[in-house]
């Protein structure tokens, strides 16, 4: 993920600014009622998501609400998944070029005029999604859409700027190359669906961003930038026939002026694949691993019910507080037996698969009892998982699930994403309804359908001679029950 533009509050000042005065007794305790009231109120108050549907297949979605700002973005089904071998790190090669210049606004200017209204541009690209978007003053919106649709339709693409961008690019492999959570989690990819499109690493390889030029940009723009295949989506203080009325206006060029038939390519398949790799290197300090199993896509209901399941497992880091008293068993375990430096378990989801696992970071002589104690909680799970901990777990989804309404980007990339990846904006009544269904049996249930007896991928890297061999692990996946 590559930003071009980053936003800092701090200092004492700001601080005073923010946290103000404190407030007396009895006005926190009128903020305490007023807060215990308000979870199922929120959830029933949100304003709705209306979406339009332009001629040419844009959806333009938005959600309206009183603030004096807004965020509005571009939501493209393009990433390193429709990539082929030759062409990996294209559409992360063209995410940095959209921020250099269009034909309208070459140069600088594209980002003189954003700095101009005051705006936040950023962007990213995943393997299945690339996003632009732009935070604004509310009264700037037609402004925002207008300079969006010129980045996705006018890049310039520039020879000069494409020289001096691959360098750039080349020396971010490098550093990411020094972050081995990133690099683990690349060899799981690259593992787990090897031979396939997502075993691509997003940023592509060293030799293909040496290699990629003008003709290879423009021909990925040509193929992907549809729009069928593009969510304008927006937050904030915005009118959605405004907002419309502007796409309209503006997504009118030639990838956008008719909804072409076959114009879509189609989503390439991936097949997973139980194996391993291992990138011993026994210099470093730390040894990173990382085990999955396959999970399901982004529409399949059991999605809920694993993040539930790993809501229970829970996360640890050496930094955290709480000690042997954490709700956590693997954390207590860790603490207890100075298992690992931090763990955290994970449930990707793509189109039509994904990666359910654990990922730690823990000195080599740890390795085989953290793995041991890991596995071991995957099968208390799938065999004995009780409803005071799916309880607990659930409320803690809640949390996470209401921290979505927090700031008009975090929901218009929530508005762009469900869109895409479920053709509809879920609302949150509707999730925590989905949350509210799930009990212990369930956890059990679909655990063992996704865990138990199952082929996992593992990535290793570092110092990781005391990882057991495959078979091992694998023959941890189950346990014998008399």
């Amino acid at each position: 993920m590559a930003a071009r533009s980053v936003c800092r509050a701090g200092s004492a000042a700001g601080r005073a600014l923010l946290w103000g005065p404190r407030p007396s007794a009895a006005l926190l305790n009128l903020t305490r009622k007023r807060g215990a009231a308000s979870y199922a109120q929120t959830l029933q108050n949100i304003p709705e998501t209306q979406v339009t549907t332009l001629e040419n297949g844009l959806r333009v979605a938005s959600e309206e609400s009183h603030q004096p700002t807004c965020t509005v973005g571009v939501f493209i089904e393009a990433g390193s998944r429709y990539e082929d071998a030759k062409t990996n790190g294209a559409g992360f090669f063209l995410e940095h070029m959209a921020f250099k210049g269009t034909k309208k606004r070459p140069g600088s200017a594209f980002e003189k005029e954003v700095e101009s209204l005051g705006a936040h541009l950023n962007g990213y690209t995943s393997r299945e999604q690339t996003a632009f978007y732009i935070k604004a003053f509310s009264k700037d919106m037609p402004k925002v859409v207008e300079l969006l649709s010129d980045l996705v339709q006018n890049c310039a693409l520039e020879d000069s700027q494409i020289e001096k961008e691959r360098g750039v690019i080349l020396q971010e492999l490098k550093e990411m190359d020094s972050n081995l959570t990133d690099v683990t989690f690349d060899y799981l990819h690259a593992t787990a669906y090897q031979g396939t499109a997502l075993a691509h690493t997003v940023e592509g390889t060293t030799e293909n961003i040496k290699r990629l030029n003008r003709a290879d940009l423009a021909s990925y723009v040509d193929t992907h930038f549809k729009a069928p295949r593009m969510v304008l989506a927006a937050a904030g203080g915005i009118s959605h026939r405004e907002l419309v009325d502007a796409a309209k206006q503006h997504f009118t060029g030639a990838s956008f002026a008719y909804k072409a038939k076959g114009s879509v390519p189609d989503l390439p398949r991936c097949r997973f694949t139980g194996s391993e790799i291992r990138a011993r290197d026994d210099a470093l300090p730390l040894a990173h691993i990382a085990l999955a199993v396959e999970g399901p896509g982004w529409a399949d209901p059991d999605n809920v019910v694993l993040n539930v399941a790993n809501a229970i497992i829970g996360r640890y880091d050496r930094t955290f507080g709480g000690g042997k008293n954490q709700s956590s068993r693997l954390a207590a375990l860790a603490v207890e037996h100075k298992l690992c430096h931090r763990f955290e378990p994970f449930n990707t989801s793509y189109s039509d698969t994904g990666l359910f696992g654990f990922h730690f970071v823990s000195d080599p002589l740890s390795i085989d009892d953290m793995m041991f104690c890991a596995q071991g909680e995957w099968m208390r799970l799938c065999t004995s998982a009780t409803e005071s901990e799916v309880t607990r777990a659930k409320n803690y989804l809640r949390n996470a699930m209401v921290a979505q309404l927090d700031g008009t980007t975090r929901v218009c990339e929530n508005i762009g994403s469900h869109l895409l990846h479920y053709g509809r904006r879920i609302p949150l009544e509707e999730w925590d309804a989905r949350i509210s269904a799930v009990d212990a049996k369930m956890v059990r249930d679909v655990c063992s359908k996704y865990i138990y007896d199952k082929c996992p991928a593992i990535a290793a890297v570092g110092p990781i001679e005391q990882l057991l061999d495959y078979n091992r692990i694998r023959s941890s996946m189950y346990w014998i029950r008399l």
